[in-house]
């Protein structure tokens, strides 16, 4: 960067004139030095202040501001100069709105954050992005609904794309079907299934490349930058590819772990994917004997919704179970059809559906607990079901009973994608969903831990065809995204505007090993020494690895240890009273604060708030800096983990809270009490319940007493 000629700028509006006193402020910003330009205005937001800024630019060449307004989550693009580096002081948020007006705890909170604002950007620099040549083609891994309809999307965006299918034939799961849901109002009609018109409509386009009877060997490389390794009818081929979308699909439970349900025992008991095969025959007749089945009974949650065999609902069965009671009653209207439900679960417009075939006398629907199918010596099945609708056990005679079996994502024990990653050839999954895709559910739909491959359909978790083609079309749209993004030298996502990428001092490496088994996206490899060096397109920017690293030589242009120290040494402690440093998640937690503020909560005047990427970027020496410095305590506040995380890095929290513990156990050795140090969940919704969290904090520091090197 040429040379820095530094403003700042304190808007006057939306309260902050009334909270703080602005010549206290004025004076505060040249205390920190090196500021010579410092000015207010009444609305820097406005079209007249954003001129009032560019006037100096033009007129003064000042290239690096400080901006005291509103948070940094708004009006980005108003504060936006290019070829300047901007600093943004959240004093309407975190002063003006939260904080009694014109007090001297108000004025010192607000002249420390603008403390902190000038600290900052005197390290930081403007990052610059990387433009990259890459390959543009999509992979499509699995020929089944999804895999056709993202093959589709991305090939209609202009993308090439290559659409892998280890069998020999196009179709996948829907291909078995006899028919499918409808998908359009008013939900009532049956419809032949789409997966056909999809298989057609993919032969036939040109940008698509199908190979069936093939697997995916290996994967090597980054996004942009794959080498797939393809194998096809015994012959391997590599193809370039940039991104990588996953609908390998599921498999249907395995129906012999269900012997209680009378599978086995009789070939008269079938799996609703059997069932599919009895209806394409245009009849539906007993397997045993080939006689048509009078009286049909569906037994839903077959082994799903069960910590013996599938802890979750596989979403699409009960639909599945109302189709197939259609089926009975058109081929044979004087059939019956018993669907035997613990729940119902017809989603949204299917509802509309559900309530039309309750319609047809011919079919009767019960809430029950299976306690037994029974074989009577004639082949007749015998469902036995208690705590039903009517209060009492009852039996039914049955001819042929269906069992509503969910799905397993076929990734389990099969990698698929045969990554030659260090952290393994697949996926990370969910231990909650057993082997579905983590997709990071709860945040970013698609986004698998391993950046330019997206997850969609039944590998990420259970659902319908009509719920997978959208999810198809979605996954399509993140893979093209990520080929934009990694063509600019930009990251992907979560942080998609970030021009920034991790730029660690080597000299300094130990080789220690931290950073490649934290980061939690695989964007770290070693070499055959052992040594770290990063594959930079599979990098979210999350600044994990700078937390990890106990040499602290992990930087970005804008954001690192040094940085992030320099802030806290930056405030100004007093001798009475206790001040509280809290580093929060830019994602959950800082929005949360934002929130409270936009409510008018009251905020602790003790507590200052300094944003991180992740707390996974959360350094151990900063805690050290704080204690030095003579702050009585320290808060960590990020995202829930845990089964539903929605850390937005996956493992940051997780990781911040395992660092605090061992920080703990030193604090303890160093006679310092460990409960200065504390980690905090916070989820975005959590902002009604974050003052009175930071109030129990400072009173409990408050109770320990002062940081005893106060005194040094």
């Amino acid at each position: 960067m040429e040379e820095r000629k530094y403003g700042v700028y304190i808007c006057k509006g939306c309260g902050i004139a009334e909270a703080v006193n602005l010549e206290g402020l004025e004076k505060a910003a040249r205390k920190s030095g090196k500021v010579p330009h410092i000015k207010s205005h009444d609305v820097l937001c406005s079209a007249e202040g954003i001129e009032f800024i560019k006037n100096d630019i033009a007129a003064e060449g000042i290239n690096c501001f400080v901006i005291a307004a509103c948070s940094s989550r708004v009006k980005y693009e108003e504060f936006d100069f290019p070829g300047c580096l901007a600093e943004r002081v959240g004093l309407r948020e975190l002063v003006a709105w939260t904080q009694e007006p014109m007090s001297e705890e108000t004025q010192s909170l607000a002249e420390d954050y603008l403390l902190m604002g000038c600290s900052r950007i005197k390290k930081s620099d403007i990052p610059e992005a990387v433009p990259a040549e890459i390959d543009r083609s999509i992979l499509v891994i699995g020929g089944g609904v999804t895999g056709l309809t993202a093959a589709l999307e991305a090939a209609n965006f202009g993308q090439s794309v290559v659409l892998v299918e280890k069998e020999a034939e196009l179709g996948g799961l829907a291909a078995g079907l006899y028919q499918q849901t409808p998908r359009s109002y008013p939900y009532q009609e049956l419809e032949i299934p789409v997966v056909f018109s999809k298989i057609k409509e993919v032969l036939s386009h040109p940008k698509i490349k199908v190979l069936t009877k093939s697997e995916v060997v290996q994967t090597d490389g980054q996004p942009g930058l794959y080498d797939v390794t393809i194998k096809t009818g015994g012959k391997e081929n590599v193809y370039k590819i940039g991104a990588v979308i996953l609908a390998a699909g599921a498999k249907p439970y395995d129906p012999t772990k269900l012997g209680h349900l009378g599978y086995g025992a009789s070939d008269d008991v079938v799996t609703n994917w059997e069932m599919e095969k009895l209806a394409a025959e245009g009849k539906i007749l007993r397997p045993s004997n080939g006689k048509p089945a009078q009286k049909v009974v569906f037994i839903q949650c077959a082994g799903s919704r069960d910590p013996e065999h599938l802890p979750y609902c596989s979403a699409f069965c009960c639909n599945t179970s109302l189709k197939q009671a259609r089926y009975v009653r058109q081929m044979n209207p004087d059939a019956l059809a018993y669907i035997i439900y613990r729940d119902m679960r017809t989603p949204g417009q299917y509802e509309l559906f559900y309530k039309h075939t309750q319609n047809d006398p011919g079919i009767l629907l019960t809430k029950g607990d299976i306690t037994g199918v029974n074989v009577a010596d004639d082949g007749t099945l015998a469902v036995i079901a208690e705590n039903t609708l009517l209060g009492e056990r009852i039996k039914i005679e049955a001819d042929l009973v269906v069992l509503a079996t969910g799905l397993v994502p076929v990734t389990v024990d099969n990698p698929v994608l045969n990554l030659n990653y260090r952290q393994g050839p697949g996926l990370p999954d969910l231990d909650l969903f057993q082997g579905f895709a983590d997709s990071n559910f709860i945040c970013f739909q698609y986004e698998t831990r391993r950046t330019g491959v997206y997850a969609a359909g039944a590998v990420r978790q259970p659902m319908d065809i009509a719920t997978a083609m959208e999810d198809a079309a979605g996954a399509a749209l993140k893979a093209y995204q990520c080929l934009e993004h990694t063509s600019k030298g930009i990251a992907v996502h979560p942080r998609a505007w970030d021009t920034t990428f991790p730029d660690p001092f080597m000299q300094r490496c130990t080789s220690c090993k931290r950073c490649t088994e934290e980061c939690p996206f695989g964007a770290i490899e070693e070499d055959e020494k052992g040594t770290p060096f990063y594959k930079i397109n599979r990098c979210r920017r999350c600044g994990t690895c700078m937390g990890a690293c106990p040499e602290r030589i992990v930087n970005f242009k804008d954001f690192s240890v040094d940085i992030v120290g320099s802030m806290v040494k930056a405030l100004d402690i007093p001798d009475e009273g206790v001040r509280i440093v809290a580093f929060v998640c830019e994602n959950d937690a800082y929005p949360a604060i934002d929130a409270a503020a936009l409510h008018k909560l009251r905020l602790h005047p003790a507590v200052r708030f300094i944003p991180v990427r992740c707390l996974g970027s959360f350094n151990l020496v900063w805690i050290a800096d704080a204690l030095s410095r003579g702050i009585d305590g320290i808060m960590l506040l990020g995202c829930k983990y845990g089964d539903d995380y929605q850390c937005h890095f996956a493992k940051g929290s997780e990781l911040a809270n395992y660092r605090m513990s061992k920080l703990q156990e030193t604090l303890d050795r160093l006679g310092l009490e460990s409960e200065r140090a504390q980690f905090f969940e916070v989820a975005i919704s959590d902002f009604d319940r974050l003052p009175k969290m930071i109030d129990d904090f400072v009173a409990r520091v408050e109770e320990i007493g002062p940081n005893p090197y106060k005194e040094f």
